[in-house]
């Protein structure tokens, strides 16, 4: 019999159907599985040569090209390893349908409500068609997507051939799609291009181009959308077919075509070698999805927060330092955005960015490409006072970006680093410490589980559950309790997969007080990668679910703050109840152990009643209310809410030209506040440290 696998038992290291391979796999992180290559070296979050991985002794397969024939078996693929959907319902086939009309216009300019009617009744029959091998239907609507964009490019030639034609200023544009929806007939498909057009015109003046050469920069954009319409093969049109169907099931499945299993670091993590950010592409846009710690946007964020990436930023074009015209990014495929941001490292790339917040802005961020700095992402350690009455506490703050770790014995990780750190902590006899998460979108499973494990005496940490319902617990088997005083743990809604792990395992141990947002991201399911024959790429697909010792899980919900604290994270836009066809969460049996604060009767640390959580977080609002940093965060995230996606040019114009203004006036100033800006504790950090000082306070007492 095969060996099974420990955390995804329903995959076999064995052959899997008649025409693919799947090599024994490997953690990549607490949320994907990745094959092993065959020499042992480990690939970080990169994986090159999946699609040509060979069994041990068999024969090398020959190259295959995704064809019409080769859909029914992929789409039996994701429903017989999914962890939720097993059978093709006509929800799942409505669901389909939707997720492609999105993937082919994505921002609502090619299709009228009647085309996409008409068309998601005919794609809800697609699969019956397919199932006999034909796929005539995808092939014609790419036929009527050619001549769309043939329409529209047509369209934007004529308007702006016009020699009155000039920027109109009044021009209102609603950027989500989803807020305006498809144009109800031919007026207002030709009334929404026309103000897209003055938007783009306004995007190519605000970067210094004449309004001539701005016309003849759009007119050669839509020749290429055009161009590249017609180019796609019927290899590339299946491919999109297939990951619409995956994303349909949930967020985070997905296909890789043959060509995108090269770019698999930024399908997996959407993590870019050259600046650091990773990256999502909902309704035509490359947004920011988080800054990745110790990268380049990262750096440049401490020392120049004013000209720098935040989450939620939309990049709407790119630009080379060699002088070239910045290139309109709206609507491209991400990996062709990602092809243009990457680069040599110490070279430049000039971003133009469309924040919007309580007001609409759009500027310019300059980034040098670089790799990430492993000492910038590694934990690290500071103090911090508090005075209470006669009594002067010192207070640790350790900062953990990421679960970093190598196989290499000689590389850092993250476990050995933070031990480490609270070794120090306990030499200085510190009174409490912050266990600083609110930065920390993941990564490796196995670390996390083990930083858990420093604060509990043992016990189990983490379950994951798969399709068929078999549990897997992560305990930790160190009996080791390397620190055992007062503790915080600082949470924002970027806290993510391993952090909430961690989080989640001392909240339900009572170990630490969870503060910061009112709850972490959500991200709480395992991805498989299941590598193809040669030229078929490979599946993503959900395969498990993660669960807290208290038999929550982390999925959607995250892990709920016991003290909020608010910061310009917590807003609805972030988080994986935002994701469309999100997972459910579950509950499974509660699995923690009676012996992580010691037998009974010797209790190693102080366990966070509810009472002393109410009384910290009445105690932390006192102070927030007092506070005027935190009434601006508070009126800024209300006035996004209230704020639509609509953006009016005029505004934006003028917005640019004082933030120009105010760039002039801080660039003098900007050398002064580098290192001060550095050093510097976030509001959110501050308020973290004196809720550990409530919490020594009141566990003294």
């Amino acid at each position: 019999m095969p060996k099974r696998l420990p955390i995804a038992p329903n995959l076999t290291a064995q052959n899997y159907w008649d025409f693919m391979f799947h090599p024994p796999l490997r953690k990549a992180g607490p949320g994907c599985y990745l094959p092993r290559p065959m020499k042992t070296r480990r690939l970080a979050l990169v994986l090159l040569a999946v699609a040509v991985a060979q069994a041990p002794g068999s024969p090398a397969a020959a190259a295959r090209t995704l064809n019409c024939d080769a859909i029914p078996k992929l789409l039996r693929g994701y429903l017989q390893k999914h962890l939720q959907y097993r059978q093709l319902s006509s929800e799942i086939r409505q669901r389909a349908a939707e997720s492609y009309l999105k993937k082919i216009d994505p921002s609502k300019t090619l299709l009228m409500k009647s085309d996409v009617d008409a068309l998601e009744k005919s794609l809800r029959t697609l699969f019956d068609d397919i199932s006999r091998g034909n796929c005539t239907k995808l092939d014609d609507l790419q036929k009527q997507l050619v001549k769309r964009y043939s329409e529209m490019e047509a369209f934007a030639r004529t308007l702006l051939a016009d020699p009155e034609f000039a920027l109109d200023e009044s021009t209102r544009l609603v950027l989500d799609p989803d807020d305006r929806g498809y144009p109800k007939n031919a007026k207002e498909l030709a009334d929404l291009r026309k103000r897209l057009i003055h938007f783009q015109i306004s995007n190519y003046l605000s970067a210094d181009s004449e309004l001539d050469e701005a016309k003849e920069k759009l007119i050669h954009r839509y020749e290429l959308l055009t161009r590249r319409a017609g180019e796609l093969t019927a290899e590339d049109v299946y491919a999109l077919f297939l990951d619409a169907f995956a994303t349909a099931l949930d967020p985070h499945s997905g296909y890789f075509s043959a060509d995108a299993l090269e770019d698999f670091q930024i399908s997996t993590g959407l993590s870019l070698e050259g600046i650091g950010v990773a990256l999502r592409s909902p309704d035509g846009y490359s947004v920011v999805e988080h800054i990745i710690p110790g990268g380049a946007a990262d750096r440049q964020s401490s020392l120049k927060p004013h000209a720098s990436l935040k989450p939620q930023d939309k990049i709407i074009a790119v630009a080379q330092d060699d002088g070239g015209d910045p290139v309109d990014v709206i609507d491209m495929a991400l990996r062709d955005v990602v092809r243009l941001i990457r680069g040599k490292k110490g070279t430049k790339v000039h971003l133009t960015i469309l924040r919007q917040g309580d007001k609409t802005e759009r500027f310019t961020v300059t980034i040098v490409r670089d790799k990430i700095d492993l000492q910038d992402q590694a934990a690290s350690l500071r103090y911090e006072t508090r005075t209470v009455g006669d009594k002067t506490l010192k207070l640790g703050i350790i900062e953990l970006p990421s679960f970093y770790g190598d196989d290499d014995p000689d590389k850092r990780r993250a476990a050995e680093d933070v031990g480490k750190l609270l070794t120090e902590m306990n030499d200085e006899r510190a009174d409490g410490l912050v266990l600083d998460l609110s930065k920390n979108g993941g990564g490796l499973l196995e670390q996390a589980v083990l930083v858990s494990g420093f604060f509990i005496k043992s016990g189990g940490v983490v379950a994951v559950r798969d399709s068929g319902g078999r549990r897997d617990v992560l305990n930790d088997r160190d009996d080791r309790l390397l620190y055992s005083g007062p503790m915080v743990v600082l949470i924002s809604r970027v806290s993510a997969s391993a952090s909430e792990i961690l989080a989640g395992a001392l909240k339900d141990y009572d170990r630490a007080v969870i503060v910061g947002d009112d709850h972490t991201f959500g991200k709480g399911t395992v991805q498989t990668v299941v590598p193809l024959a040669p030229g078929l790429g490979a599946l993503k697909v959900t395969t498990a679910s993660f669960f807290r010792p208290g038999g929550a899980s982390t999925q959607l919900l995250g892990v709920n703050a016991d003290v909020v604290i608010p910061s310009l994270f917590n807003t609805d836009e972030i988080g994986e109840k935002s994701q469309p066809y999100a997972l459910p969460s579950q509950t499974i049996d509660a699995f923690a152990s009676e012996r992580a604060n010691g037998r009974p009767g010797q209790a190693q640390w102080k366990p966070i009643s509810r009472k002393v959580a109410k009384e910290l977080a009445k105690r932390s609002a006192k102070r927030i209310a007092k506070i005027e940093e935190f009434a601006k965060v508070v009126e800024r995230l209300e006035e996004a809410e209230e704020k639509s996606s609509e953006v009016h040019l005029a505004e934006m114009l003028k917005e640019r030209e004082e933030a120009s203004e105010d760039e002039k006036k801080d660039e003098g100033a900007e050398s002064d506040a580098e290192e001060k800006d550095k050093d510097e504790l976030s509001i959110q950090q501050i308020e973290a440290v004196s809720v550990l000082a409530d919490l020594v306070t009141l566990q003294a007492e």
